[in-house]
């Protein structure tokens, strides 16, 4: 690591803290219907709305209706952009003429899915499958729209903490409503602006087609990036125009523009926590979860930066048998994947807020991270992307780990757990752990399924004689690779040939990076993953689905419990949850969560994979 790169760390950091505390109080006043700078211009906006779509913004929603209108708006958005991506051959603002072809129904359901859902993963190549319609309306608009309602379902659980014996947790429309209009619009207006004075285009032209100095072909694509990609950041969507994401110069052209993409991704995450604060009358317990977002980001972005900075020991002067050599670190550490006008510190510090986020976005390609380094950015995911997480997902998942906290702290000492002067019973511990658990259960059960269902290429079962399919059943999947095929284990490293392009463990961290992008609504990949099949684009899809809604639906029944519960005054006996005792607390609650859930297949994949590295690929 060098001085210069953690001077850059530390500078993106003190601007954010910079924008913690305006942007939480202008939030705070945005979703108690206070007037704000924007409020002339805007809410003639909001009220004809509301108007339009027979909405009272002064009705108040039990939690079960908060999450029916929650869950009917995400569907029909869902279906209304699969039916708008495979019809995109006969819609406008389609110069290179991309049709159904190039989105066929597995993949639309699986984009429409991914889009909806606020996870924007991409099993297809932008640029070559999605026209600027498909992109501005069909998918774009999900930016918009998912963001928003993670911000809404963050602020109905913290209704369940600010709010005295009540039976409502909020409207979701008029939450939504207000999200989009007087948070993400005005900041996306001038974020998008700003990309296009710095040189991504906006614009509705065909491809270019170019002869290069050495008189060989290149199309160059383009289209309307700027307006995308603004609210791909903010929004924490993370899905590129182009393939290479935010390592593409027309999607992220100079470093001033690296800089405000990071910094915009944990804008509004890190802001909520001081709304939290404004709200439930305490700004002492939003920055405590802020304090414990932040020892978490720095712990990660350590391990990530320190690793990159040192590379691969195999290819020090040391390593390649230079004699005398001082050391085993790696001249210049690892750039593969990273782009040069970046280097390392910035694209260790990208990859880290990306994935602490649920955004996805990356300028630096993971899977070509050392071991530890890319063990960061999945371990993020698997925290459940709490670490300032995505806008307001970021907030809910938090504060269902406070509630876990504040419950082991109660056994402790013997008393009943309170948090923000409600009680924690059974019902919110059971909601907090079914969200948990589900999470759990869908990344490892669809890994483990990956693994074991994947078949060398042109070797599946229907191919097999009688014979083989009888033996077949019979065995395991390395000894039914080495029956088929004559070939060692060492050949098959996993069952896992097929799809992924890296055997042994590096190829099952591709799949539990996969499964757990999908599940924590990250977007992000290893990219050695041939994710585009039938197979995957289901199963990714519908776990994306559990990771979204199957976690929203048990934390909007402890805002429902928690709304309804009276206020209990703090005692000497109560224990301080604005306090450094609390943040430690809460960190080593989402530490050992996701370390006991996860450790066994971290160890099977990014962590075997280090040791393999750190001896020259032998295990003793």
């Amino acid at each position: 690591m060098t001085f210069v790169g953690v001077l850059q760390i530390l500078f993106m950091f003190g601007l954010l803290l910079l924008t913690v505390k305006p942007l939480g109080s202008y939030m705070a006043k945005v979703f108690e219907g206070e007037r704000t700078l924007f409020t002339p211009i805007l809410r003639p906006m909001e009220t004809l709305i509301y108007k339009m779509c027979g909405v009272r913004e002064d009705k108040d929603m039990k939690w079960t209706t908060y999450a029916f209108a929650m869950i009917a708006f995400s569907l029909v958005g869902t279906v209304a952009t699969y039916v708008l991506l495979r019809m995109q051959g006969m819609l406008p603002w389609n110069p290179q003429h991309f049709g159904a072809k190039e989105m066929p129904a597995n993949l639309a359901f699986n984009t429409a899915v991914s889009f909806t859902t606020n996870t924007n993963w991409q099993s297809y190549v932008p640029e070559t499958t999605v026209s600027y319609f498909s992109n501005m309306v069909s998918l774009a608009i999900h930016n918009w729209m998912s963001a928003a309602t993670g911000m809404a379902i963050a602020m109905a659980l913290v209704r369940g903490f600010a709010r005295k014996s009540a039976a409502g947790i909020g409207n979701f429309w008029v939450d939504l409503t207000r999200s989009t209009i007087y948070i993400l619009a005005p900041i996306t207006v001038i974020y998008a602006l700003f990309l296009i004075q710095q040189g991504v285009p906006q614009n509705f032209s065909p491809y270019s087609a170019i002869k290069t100095v050495e008189g060989a072909s290149q199309t160059i694509a383009q289209g309307p990036v700027a307006s995308q990609e603004a609210i791909k950041m903010l929004g924490t969507n993370g899905g590129g125009f182009f393939n290479a994401n935010s390592a593409h110069p027309f999607e992220n052209p100079t470093p001033l523009t690296n800089l405000v993409q990071i910094l915009s991704i944990f804008l509004i995450p890190a802001a909520l926590t001081y709304t939290f604060g404004k709200l439930v009358g305490n700004v002492k317990q939003g920055w405590a979860i802020f304090a414990a977002m932040s020892v978490l980001f720095f712990a990660g972005l350590f391990f990530c930066y320190r690793a990159e900075a040192a590379g691969n020991p195999n290819l020090s002067a040391k390593g390649i048998g230079i004699e005398n050599a001082a050391t085993d670190t790696q001249a210049g550490g690892n750039m593969e994947g990273k782009e040069t006008r970046f280097g390392i510190s910035a694209s260790a510090l990208f990859a880290t807020v990306t994935t602490d986020a649920s955004c996805g976005a990356v300028n630096a390609m993971h899977d070509s991270f050392t071991p530890i380094g890319g063990l960061v950015p999945l371990a993020n995911i698997l925290t459940g992307e709490v670490i300032f997480g995505g806008v307001g997902a970021g907030l809910y998942g938090m504060l269902m780990f406070a509630v876990l906290a504040v419950f082991i702290a109660g056994l402790m000492v013997g008393r009943t757990p309170e948090y923000i002067g409600k009680k924690i019973e059974k019902f919110e511990v059971k909601m907090a752990m079914l969200a948990v658990l589900i999470l759990a259960a869908s990344i490892l059960g669809f890994s483990a399924l990956a693994s074991n269902l994947n078949l060398p290429p042109g070797k599946d079962s229907a191919s097999f004689t009688d014979a083989q399919k009888a033996d077949e059943a019979k065995m395991g999947s390395i000894a039914r690779w080495n029956h088929v095929n004559g070939s060692s284990p060492s050949q098959y490293n996993g069952a896992m040939a097929n799809n992924v392009n890296n055997s042994g463990p590096h190829g099952l961290s591709e799949i539990i990076y996969a499964y757990a992008s999908a599940t924590g609504n990250n977007g992000s990949a290893f990219a050695g993953l041939t994710a585009n099949t039938p197979v995957y684009n289901g199963t990714l899809g519908i776990a994306m689905l559990i990771g979204r809604f199957m976690m929203i639906i048990p934390l909007l029944a402890i805002a429902g419990s928690l709304a309804a519960k009276k206020h209990i005054p703090a005692t000497s006996g109560t224990f301080p949850t604005d306090s450094g005792t609390f943040v430690l607390l809460l960190v080593g609650v989402v530490v050992i969560v996701g370390a006991l859930t996860f450790f066994p297949a971290l160890a099977l994949g990014p962590i075997v994979e280090h040791f393999q590295m750190m001896t020259g690929g032998k295990l003793y």
